[in-house]
């Protein structure tokens, strides 16, 4: 985008000169493509490796989850809601903030070592606690030889989400977030070993050796370890040189510590939410494999929210962490209007693609099931389309939840953000609960239903207590250029079926090749008509998008 919409409606403060918000953005976004497909590559192969709907794959699932939760408890909600404001607030100091770094980093990676061992140490308990009760015993043994290797994941993941705050804090983002494409590599190529030795694929639980137990899953911890030091070169590139700051005293970590507490009870909140919807879904599957038919269980629902990441991590997380650290700024200098403007520039310039692709992935869901799940059978994909479209029409809510979560934390406020993920989590639990006491098929699509309407819920009263805050957001523009991006990909949808329909005629839309082609034609169709109906309609930040595309045209 031009920064000429630094100051996107009259009156508006112009933002201070900083890198592009356009060029960091690129520059995420090309990484977490890159990251995206080879996670869809891993994804199709781990498919492939411990199948769909079975029990192995919830185990698999299960343990892989694991890390991944503690993650978000300890690194991704506490890191990520602390350390961008603290450290932009202490680069004003003589030093650089270079003192308060390294004791940050001192204390966090001696944390991180402690709880990860723990944790490790309690896997036999934790594997109890995310899968059904109605398991037997090989079951549950098998998740937990999973978990023992995955659980020390949470220490890297932990060093990569604290090194690349850092990197953020400096306005360096391209290795943090080229990293992940490392890391799916090597995962993948832990994936291949399956396919290349002849290990058995889509094996029952009681057909995993002990080798291809630790091939699985020590190639997935390996990928989580090299994500995370791959870091350093770019770490010690911003000048930093790590030296070990012990100690509390005068460290001016007080406001932090208060800011991770609340982030860690928001996240642990979530995570409770976690245990209901994993219960639940693995419980799901073995009801549906009890009565002979395709259920959408833990592993259908992962597939679904891969998908689902997907355009909000290219788009929304690019888009946002750049903005992050200009808010965090404007919020230190009490520069209101800055903040409100880069507010509204976080709602309007991710949903240019993300409505679109919430139509996309609602009007082709069994395609692109099929065509990502090579080998799976249609009837298997089939089951899984019900969550992927109910978690799909929430992403530009998420998006919104996302961003509002983040300005609290650059006025460094976390209560308020607390406060709404426990309305997201009993409002997402609620629906789970319900699902429960619905066919097995079904319960995933109310997973789905929950997480979408709790996120849209959370993020409208986040908005709303923001208002109350800062004054007018001045959302009027926000919500006219939605509604007419909205009106234009409901008209490029139409031609998209239209589109669908004939290609039905053509092409054998049951088969692997017809889903691939039917999801690339149509996909291209209803974005391209969606960008061109949104520009004729006047949607600027459309237009700025394209600007170098028509300007080619012209010349030419």
């Amino acid at each position: 985008m031009s920064e000429a919409a630094a100051s996107d409606d009259a009156g508006t403060t112009p933002t201070r000169a900083e890198p592009s918000i356009a060029r960091s953005s690129a520059i995420m976004a090309a990484g977490s493509l890159a990251s995206r497909v080879l996670g869809l590559v891993r994804n199709t192969m781990t498919i492939a490796v411990v199948g769909l709907n079975l029990v192995s794959s919830d185990a698999w699932n299960a343990a892989n989850t694991l890390p991944n939760i503690f993650h978000l408890l300890i690194a991704g909600g506490v890191l990520n809601a602390v350390i961008v404001p603290q450290i932009t607030k202490a680069m004003r100091h003589e030093d650089g903030g270079t003192v308060y770094i390294n004791r940050l980093l001192t204390l966090a990676v001696t944390a991180l070592a402690a709880v990860t061992l723990v944790l490790t140490l309690a896997a036999p308990l934790l594997v109890q606690l995310v899968v059904s009760s109605s398991w037997d015993g090989p079951s549950r043994g098998l998740a937990t030889a999973f978990a023992v290797i995955c659980l020390p994941q949470v220490f890297f993941y932990g060093v990569y989400t604290l090194f690349g705050q850092v990197l953020t804090a400096h306005n360096r983002f391209g290795m943090f977030m080229w990293a992940p494409a490392l890391a799916n590599i090597i995962a993948i190529a832990g994936l291949a070993w399956f396919l290349l030795t002849g290990a058995p694929l889509s094996a029952p639980v009681s057909e995993w050796t002990p080798m291809m137990i630790t091939v699985l899953a020590g190639s997935a911890t390996l990928s989580i370890a090299l994500q995370a030091l791959v870091l350093v070169p770019s770490l010690r590139a911003t000048g930093l040189r790590f030296r070990p700051v012990w100690g509390l005293r005068g460290s001016g970590l007080g406001s932090a510590s208060r800011m991770a507490m609340w982030a860690f009870a928001a996240v642990a909140f979530g995570q409770l939410g976690y245990f209901v919807n994993s219960r639940v879904l693995t419980s799901a599957t073995y009801a549906a494999k009890s009565a002979g038919v395709e259920g959408a269980g833990l592993t259908a629902y992962a597939n679904a929210y891969l998908l689902f990441m997907l355009p909000h991590g290219l788009v929304t997380v690019s888009l946002v962490t750049a903005l992050f650290t200009r808010i965090s700024h404007a919020a230190h200098a009490r520069d209101t209007a800055a903040v409100t403007a880069d507010l509204r520039r976080g709602m309007m310039l991710p949903a240019v693609i993300l409505i679109p692709a919430t139509a996309i992935s609602v009007l082709l869901a069994p395609f692109v099931l099929s065509a990502i799940l090579l080998g799976t059978p249609r009837a298997a994909t089939d089951a899984s389309v019900g969550v992927l479209v109910t978690m799909m029409l929430g992403l530009v809510p998420y998006g919104w939840f996302f961003l509002v979560q983040r300005a609290y934390y650059a006025y460094e406020d976390g209560r308020t953000p607390f406060v709404l993920q426990v309305l997201v989590t009993l409002v997402a639990v609620s629906f789970t609960l319900i699902g429960s006491t619905r066919a097995p098929e079904d319960v995933a699509t109310w997973v789905g239903i929950g997480q979408s309407l709790s996120n849209l819920t959370a993020a409208v009263l986040g908005l709303w207590l923001l208002q109350r805050r800062l004054g007018t957001l001045r959302l009027g523009r926000v919500v006219r250029q939605n509604t007419r991006l909205l009106v234009a990909t409901l008209l490029a949808t139409t031609l998209g079926w239209l589109v669908l329909r004939g290609l039905g005629q053509v092409v054998d839309t049951q088969t692997w090749f017809g889903a691939v082609i039917v999801t690339a034609v149509v996909a291209l169709v209803v974005l391209a008509a969606s960008l061109a109906i949104a520009a004729r309609m006047r949607v600027r930040e459309v237009t700025e998008m394209l600007a170098p595309l028509t300007r080619r045209l012209g010349r030419g």
